[in-house]
């Protein structure tokens, strides 16, 4: 069983920047992908970047070019660099892993590991 504890939530003004982490420990080799899950208040969850094993990148439209997701492997974290945030981008966010390819990797249903999230609040 695969366990994802997300860390580096807060509140930062807009135009700042913010790292989030995500530990992964447990079945590690269970997974092949992992993501970053946000939540907007009274909305669902979106689905904002995802890598696989190969280090190959999606991003959703909202983030392309300003969030990175990187691994480090060595530390099994998982970063969330956002650069530039926006009021908008105030949610929780979440960690989430994959056993093979989500189809389509975009929609929260397909991950089937979470962490509990971390609280971010960009303001004007």
């Amino acid at each position: 069983q695969l366990q994802v504890v997300e860390s580096g939530g807060g509140s930062v003004q807009a135009g700042g920047s913010l790292r989030l982490s995500c530990a992964a420990s447990g079945y590690t080799t269970s997974t092949d992908c992992m993501a970053w899950v946000r939540q907007a208040p009274g909305k669902g969850r979106e689905v904002v970047t995802i890598i696989d094993r190969a280090g190959v990148t999606y991003y959703s439209d909202s983030v392309t070019g300003r969030f990175t997701i990187s691994p480090e492997s060595a530390k099994r974290t998982l970063y969330l660099q956002r650069n530039s945030p926006k009021p908008e981008d105030t949610a929780i966010y979440f960690c989430a892993a994959a056993r093979g390819w989500p189809k389509p990797w975009t929609m929260s249903y397909t991950y089937n590991y979470w962490g509990q999230g971390t609280q971010v609040t960009v303001s004007s």
